[in-house]
């Protein structure tokens, strides 16, 4: 393991962000804002004469290289039959991950917008369009390196891993064992009367990530 993936984001300061989007070619006008984010580290940053990018950061040790690029190579694929979403920033050899002293980060143009109303129904039905459309672009094929959401892995060894390591109080942890384990059996149930397509999806599309400008929906 790396240092960087011991010590997270401790060392990523502002001097090697700047650092590390300048060994892409970049030049900083010295402007480095964090954004929000909750799992990796993003930042807009300014450019010399030129439009600010966003950077994400990824955690280390969270997702692995092949897992990301699937993430990257999806978002182009829906950017380019017109599903308004923004792909990463390609280098002149189609690279879109990046590496600079243990770090692992991607560019992106930056988009302004606000959050969509979700009590305005036009909102609403033009959010619903999007996502079919997601949907059906998703379904074209399948992702093969990043996880499943299914009953075993988010479920059943979710649940061993707790009962296994100690995170429940001794008060708990029968009560728990018992109902996780029947709540589980139904889920198991319902899984087998009605198996569930897999596809492709957005991880993160929650409200926060939604960008409305005006007829542009981000």
């Amino acid at each position: 393991m790396s240092d960087s993936q011991r010590e997270g984001f401790t060392n990523l300061n502002p001097d090697r962000v700047i650092d590390a989007v300048e060994s892409q070619g970049f030049l900083s006008d010295l402007r480095v804002f964090a954004l929000n984010s909750y799992e990796n580290r993003v930042y807009q940053f300014g450019l010399e004469e030129a439009e600010p990018v966003v950077v994400k950061f990824y955690r280390p040790a969270r997702w692995s290289n092949e897992q990301i690029l699937e993430e990257h190579r999806f978002t182009q694929q829906l950017f380019d039959t017109e599903i308004p979403v923004i792909p990463p920033w390609q280098n002149d050899d189609g690279d879109t991950l990046f590496h600079f002293e243990g770090y692992r980060f991607a560019v992106y143009p930056r988009r302004g917008g606000h959050a969509p109303a979700l009590d305005d129904m036009d909102n609403l039905f033009q959010l619903g369009r999007l996502f079919g459309r997601l949907h059906l672009m998703s379904s074209s094929e399948d992702f093969v390196h990043r996880p499943t959401l299914d009953a075993n892995s988010f479920g059943h060894q979710s649940r061993q891993y707790l009962l296994e390591n100690d995170f429940l109080p001794d008060s708990l942890k029968e009560a728990y064992s018992g109902l996780s384990r029947d709540v589980l059996a139904l889920v198991d149930q319902r899984f087998d009367q009605s198996p569930a397509r897999q596809l492709r999806a957005h991880g993160d599309g929650h409200v926060g990530n939604i960008l409305w400008r005006g007829e542009e929906t981000w």
